[in-house]
This record gives C-alpha cells, sequence and structure tokens, in this order.
C-alpha cells in the first residue's frame, strides 16, 4: 500500500506543508513518483515522519532532530543535552512570568526593570528613563542602592518642583530651588555611598558611565532644571569657588539679554 502526500500527512498528523518542509531539509526522503509524477509513500516513510512529528512535539529543533540521527550510538546524550537546554528555557519563562506579575500587580510599565516595578508610582517618565539607563550602565551595587534609596526617600518639596520646572522658569526660581535642593543630594550622598563616586561603578568603565548618563541628563531634563542641577550639585559637594563663577556666568548671560 502506498499513500500520497496528503494522506501520509493526515496519517502523521501534520501538514503537507510541513512534510515537503522536512524533504527540503533533508529530514524525509523523497519517495517514489508513479508515471503520473505522484508520490508514493510507504511504510518507512510513515515511520520517519512519525519520528520527525514525535521528536518536534518535545521541543526538539529540526536541526538537532538531524543531529540525533548521527548520534544513534550515544542517543542519551544528545537527549540530555536536549533536556538541559529546556530545562534553562522553562527556568527563563517561569522568571519571565513572575516578572509579568510584578508589572500587573503594580500597573507599572513594562520596560522598566523589574525591581523598580513595584516603585514606579514613585518615579516620573524622566524618572523611568533614566533607571533603565541607569540598570545598563551602572553595577549591581549600584542599581541596589539606587533601588533602595528611592524606597525609603520620599520626595521632597523640591524633587517636586523641579520635575515641574519649565525651561523659561526665572532665574530667581532656579537660584531658590537650586539651593533647596542641595540638602537633598548631600543627604543621598552621605547614605548612598556610590553616588559619590558613580564612575567606579560603570560596568564598562567611569568614562563610559559618565558620557551615558551626561548624554540621557541633558537631554532629558530641561534647561532650567539642568541649571537648578548643577547649582545643587555644587552646593552639596561643597564647591563653593565654582558655584561663585557659575554665578558669575549666568548673570552675565542675563545682562546680554
Amino acid at each position: 500500500m502506498a499513500w500520497s502526500t496528503r494522506q501520509l500527512a493526515e496519517l502523521a498528523g501534520t501538514t503537507v506543508k510541513a512534510v515537503r518542509h522536512y524533504h527540503k531539509v533533508g529530514l524525509l526522503e523523497e519517495p517514489e513518483r508513479l508515471s503520473n509524477g505522484y508520490k508514493q509513500y510507504q511504510v518507512p516513510h510513515l515511520i520517519r515522519l512519525l519520528q520527525i512529528v514525535r521528536l518536534a512535539e518535545l521541543g526538539v529543533p529540526l536541526a538537532q532532530i538531524a543531529t540525533l540521527d548521527q548520534a544513534e550510538e550515544r542517543p542519551d546524550d544528545a537527549i540530555a543535552v536536549l533536556d538541559a537546554e529546556l530545562a534553562a528555557t522553562i527556568e527563563r519563562l517561569q522568571r519571565v512570568r513572575e516578572e509579568l506579575a510584578v508589572i500587573l500587580q503594580h500597573r507599572s510599565p513594562a520596560s522598566l526593570p523589574p525591581r523598580f516595578a513595584p516603585l514606579a508610582d514613585r518615579l516620573t517618565e524622566t524618572d523611568q528613563s533614566m533607571v533603565m539607563i541607569y540598570s545598563r550602565v551602572f553595577d549591581d551595587q549600584a542599581i541596589a542602592e539606587l533601588e533602595q534609596m528611592i524606597r525609603d526617600t520620599p520626595v521632597s518639596p523640591a524633587e517636586a518642583a523641579l520635575a515641574a520646572l519649565p525651561a523659561d522658569a526665572d532665574r530667581a526660581t532656579r537660584r531658590r530651588l537650586g539651593e533647596e535642593l542641595a540638602p537633598d543630594l548631600a543627604a543621598a550622598r552621605e547614605a548612598y555611598p556610590w553616588l559619590r563616586d558613580p564612575g567606579a561603578h560603570g560596568r564598562r568603565g567611569a568614562a563610559h558611565a559618565e558620557a551615558t548618563v551626561g548624554r540621557a541628563v541633558g537631554e532629558l531634563y530641561n534647561v532650567a532644571q539642568l541649571e537648578v542641577l548643577h547649582r545643587a550639585n555644587l552646593i552639596a559637594t561643597g564647591q563653593l569657588d565654582q558655584l561663585e563663577e557659575f554665578e558669575r556666568a549666568v548673570t552675565g548671560k542675563d545682562d546680554e539679554g
């Protein structure tokens, strides 16, 4: 008895398209054809196709099915390798499911690193963007301290005002807000050591961390916010000479304007 391609596919629980693909990749031999060109599949073809379908159901990639064919003397080794790969895949998928559960629970953006999902409601859109960048730039110690800082430190009035500061804020407002924000920065530097030397925690070195974060800050904050942050940092770090130079520089710009 011989079967057509459609009949063979039905017997094996697969499709004609799949059978043709197995021919194309060399997993299933082409059968003889009748004078009219129709294929005539025999029992060995059916057995082979059933083997392919079964292994595919087990998650074996087609390329590895060919490898298993070549490992007949020690098939257990190939199966053990496959089992290890599947175990790793299951572990990864389970981890993804756990992360998705946290995202759904806290309704946080899916793009936010998982450990920050419970803190999403404390982060502005800019904060979330910076956290994503920090997570790629800094090491695990720095990120753990960043998470702890966000978790333990309520948003201060100065931080809230900074987030809402428009680009055209007047100089007096910028100066006042910088002075109000400085104690927050000083306290954070004291409590979280990585802030005192963030470059030391760069995954790819200090220069890469400084350049990446500097560019992100420059594009995510407006000019008024950048001025406030710079002034607050100079005050918080006791760089009073540089602060005086900065004040003269911005005053000069105002006079020119």
